[in-house]
């Protein structure tokens, strides 16, 4: 199995908020099996123009974080993104949706993304209403948030987003609870589940236990998110 995952090591983008990022906003990332990069850009120029970003008063309800704009990118209205994904292994979903929302304090935006393709390790991407270096460098530090329904297709039912196992109940094959996934760990070779449980500690005070459990076929049995579970060969006191 793999997952799609916010950004490599445990101070990934769940854990530390970039930029304008609310506490507790869910992220989006990379594959931890690598696939080959998409690196065909959007081009929606010749589309309906929209060359204004507007102010809007809401995200919409499935709206995931994807990255933040770290600065311009050239003179004519580029920007430059940093993806919880590296630009190189599954930033899919900043290359394909043609709307975005930016963020940053209290501000709410929507903007239509004319041209995206992969710079190095950012994204780089022209904005409808985005016309030069200016314009551009005023959006510096937002962050960026595409609707779930945005994302590419997963071509495999082994693959996951992190976002969609993130909150799920775990249990073993003999049905004991072990917790609820908090977030996902990248080693580099696979993602790692990272699981919260309520504990004690020994002064008898309620304490977060935490389990990490190898997010790989000879350990996670099955993914129901229907369900909103996760069976795994594990045992409760590992």
């Amino acid at each position: 199995m793999s997952a799609r995952d916010p950004q490599n090591g445990r101070d990934g983008a769940i854990s530390r908020p970039k930029p304008g990022q609310d506490e507790g906003a869910a992220t989006f990332g990379a594959f931890a099996r690598k696939p080959g990069a998409r690196r065909v850009a959007v081009d929606v120029s010749s589309a309906a123009k929209e060359d204004v970003i507007e102010t809007v008063d809401a995200l919409p309800e499935d709206a995931v974080e994807v990255g933040y704009i770290a600065d311009g990118y050239g003179l004519k209205g580029w920007v430059k993104i940093v993806p919880h994904a590296n630009g190189k292994q599954g930033g899919d979903a900043l290359l394909t949706a043609k709307r975005w929302w930016l963020t940053k304090g209290r501000e709410r935006k929507s903007a239509r993304c004319m041209q995206s393709k992969v710079h190095a390790d950012t994204i780089v991407a022209r904005l409808g209403g985005c016309d030069d270096r200016n314009a551009a460098e005023a959006l510096k530090g937002h962050v960026v948030h595409i609707a779930r329904s945005d994302f590419p297709k997963l071509d495999d039912k082994d693959e996951f987003y992190w976002v969609d196992l993130i909150g799920l109940d775990v249990e073993n094959e003999a049905g004991v609870a072990l917790g609820r996934v908090a977030d996902l760990i990248d080693n580099g070779a696979h993602s790692i589940l990272r699981i919260e449980y309520p504990g004690t500690n020994k002064d008898g005070e309620p304490v977060t236990g935490e389990r990490l459990i190898p997010f790989v076929g000879v350990y996670v049995k099955t993914v129901d998110r229907a369900a909103k579970r996760i069976v795994v060969d594990w045992d409760a006191d590992y």
